[in-house]
């Protein structure tokens, strides 16, 4: 009879997360569907090449090169700034186009939906930060306080460069792999899932149910 309630409950925690993502969105509503969804997900093969280019360029640099911060933008500026001067004196003597800034740049929709996003997944994160910290499921409060001791301990052995980079390719290519090989994922995401709860249940059965509590006292109602 127990293996068939600990099979029942296994059953009922694989149908209520069936997704990991809440009311069955996909990953690319998740992210947003904007243009970040689309740059995240590889949709524009050529902009998302040149961010991890240039994410890649700029960790090489710090960390490899060991510029300075304010050395490195002082450079770049002056060598922005010599290029565009040549350009627009040749561009005068052979009477060309001057240089202008590219409208997609000017454009303020990906910056605006960017921020977006990061508001609005930071504030999500805040939330469920809060709604677990106050006890209400405590494998998942046992699962997170083990994982940040994990990532501070990490953070050790990696100058915040080198974390800064890998959170960076994290995102940029977690969200397709998660895309690609969805059913895969969630169906490892499950069995975790079920191997931490069936694991509290037995903690909890174990020690936490033999824990002796005083009687609850009800409040008198004037």
């Amino acid at each position: 009879m127990a293996h068939n309630t600990s099979s029942d409950s296994d059953n009922e925690i694989i149908t209520t997360q069936s997704k990991i993502f809440p009311h069955g969105k996909s990953i690319h509503e998740v992210l947003g569907g904007g243009k970040v969804a689309d740059v995240l997900l590889w949709k524009d093969r050529n902009v998302s090449a040149a961010i991890l280019v240039g994410i890649t360029a700029i960790w090489f640099l710090f960390e490899v090169v060991e510029y300075n911060f304010v050395t490195l933008i002082s450079h770049i500026s002056i060598t922005t700034m010599l290029v565009l001067y040549i350009w627009s004196t040749v561009a005068d003597i052979f009477k060309w186009n001057g240089p202008k800034i590219p409208e997609t740049i000017l454009k303020d929709s990906f910056f605006e939906d960017l921020a977006f996003n990061l508001q609005r997944r930071f504030y999500q994160l805040l939330q469920v930060l809060f709604h677990i910290s106050c006890g209400t499921d405590l494998p998942r409060f046992l699962l997170i306080i083990i994982s940040l001791y994990i990532l501070s301990e990490i953070g050790n052995y990696f100058s915040f460069i080198n974390l800064l980079y890998i959170g960076s390719i994290c995102i940029q290519t977690l969200p397709i792999v998660y895309d690609r090989y969805e059913e895969e994922i969630r169906n490892l995401a499950e069995h975790i899932m079920i191997d931490i709860r069936r694991k509290y249940r037995r903690f909890q059965k174990t020690y936490l149910n033999k824990i002796p509590r005083g009687p609850v006292k009800e409040k008198k109602i004037k």
